[in-house]
């Protein structure tokens, strides 16, 4: 059986990272970018993984530039963009594509296991998320509009 941990991308930095390092923790997978309406979630995404990693969870950044063209820069202009606007320090990945034919491994698997609204597949735009459990199923996805705020409700019910 195909889990989270089967899978691996390159960090922000250019260093394949297997998803394993993360094994035991309760995962919250962002497709993430720069210039959104919903860019000011980054504030919440790192105060979740700042109050709640030291209880399991870890918050995993993916930029794509899918959506609008919102995530133009490079790896070192978004790192750049991530630290000194809303000093984010949760693990970033380098850019991928969530939809199409060069969709992530990653993606193309958690897209199979909490489709989306009416059933569909596809990420509909930036700040989808999918909640991982500890032992590396996906358990929910949440819409972009869906706040950090609202997850962390959820993970108090767990």
């Amino acid at each position: 059986m195909t889990t989270v941990y089967d899978f691996s991308a390159r960090d922000i930095d250019g260093k394949e990272q297997s998803l394993d390092a993360w094994r035991g923790k309760t995962m919250l997978i962002v497709n993430v970018a720069s210039k959104c309406g919903f860019t000011p979630q980054y504030k919440g995404l790192e105060a979740l993984w700042r109050g709640q990693q030291d209880k399991g969870l870890v918050v995993l950044g993916f930029p794509c530039d899918q959506f609008g063209h919102q995530e133009p820069g490079d790896e070192a202009e978004i790192k750049n963009f991530c630290s000194t606007s809303y000093d984010v320090t949760f693990p970033m990945f380098s850019k991928i594509d969530v939809n199409g034919e060069n969709t992530h491994p990653l993606y193309q698997w958690m897209k199979k296991q909490a489709k989306g609204l009416l059933g569909s597949e596809s990420i509909k735009w930036n700040f989808t998320k999918f909640l991982v459990d500890a032992e590396g199923n996906v358990v929910k996805r949440y819409a972009p509009n869906d706040t950090p705020e609202k997850i962390e409700k959820d993970l108090q019910k767990r």
